[in-house]
């Protein structure tokens, strides 16, 4: 078995994540073609913390994840999104539950995130900060993770939905002559297996379609990845 990938961590971010083990098991990572190279695109389902966690932790590549920006601007901002958007909205808690919980976790998280270097994501003209940022991690070698379900009715497993937004990177990239290869994958949580296609070509599928179009193509690839059934002659990462 070849040595694994070192993330560009610090060293006491890679402590916490040796200690995140126990709470995070190694899932099956599944390739149906080409293993992760480097500066590519991971669109990946979230469901809840396990797909960020098992990619951050265990993914054989260097990765720089998007994250909504609210995570990554201090503590005060954090517990507000955590409780009222991530607990309550997102995952259904009770607020006031959500609130006395994230009185713990926010803090916590906050440190977390300082140490996961995650690439900040706007809904308005900042946006802009986050395609420079990725475009330099992309040249840098790292593969940029991003999770553009539409996550309205929570996390479910048959995804309802892609925000395009992912489309701008794709297309700022190919205007600078990048063609990034793009990695559609699904973790599905019931038996920790994660599946990744095999790595698509933006410029295969970019003409002559929409951002929307080109999100709905690959959130209709990614729900099939769900519900593939796998066989032990698929390709694995643990070979």
């Amino acid at each position: 078995m070849s040595k694994k990938v070192k993330q560009k961590r610090k060293w006491w971010f890679r402590a916490l994540k040796k200690i995140m083990k126990c709470r995070y098991k190694e899932p099956n990572f599944v390739f149906l073609g080409e293993k992760f190279s480097n500066g590519g695109i991971i669109i990946s389902n979230h469901e809840g913390t396990d797909a960020p966690m098992s990619l951050e932790i265990y993914a054989d590549a260097h990765i720089r994840m998007w994250g909504a920006h609210e995570m990554n601007s201090g503590l005060i901002k954090m517990y507000k999104y955590q409780t009222r958007v991530y607990y309550h909205e997102k995952k259904g808690w009770n607020l006031g539950l959500a609130r006395l919980f994230c009185l713990i976790a926010s803090p916590l998280t906050n440190l977390f995130y300082k140490g996961l270097n995650l690439i900040s994501t706007y809904r308005d003209a900042r946006m802009i900060k986050t395609i420079r940022e990725s475009i330099e991690a992309i040249e840098a070698g790292d593969n940029i993770v991003i999770f553009p379900e539409d996550s309205t009715n929570g996390y479910l497993a048959e995804l309802e939905g892609f925000h395009p937004g992912f489309v701008l990177l794709c297309d700022r990239l190919k205007k600078k002559g990048i063609d990034v290869p793009i990695y559609v994958s699904y973790f599905r949580k019931s038996d920790r297996t994660y599946i990744i296609d095999s790595p698509i070509l933006y410029s295969s599928i970019s003409e002559n379609r929409s951002k929307e179009e080109i999100a709905e193509l690959l959130l209709n690839r990614c729900n099939e990845l769900g519900k593939m059934e796998i066989t032990t002659t698929e390709d694995s990462s643990k070979d």
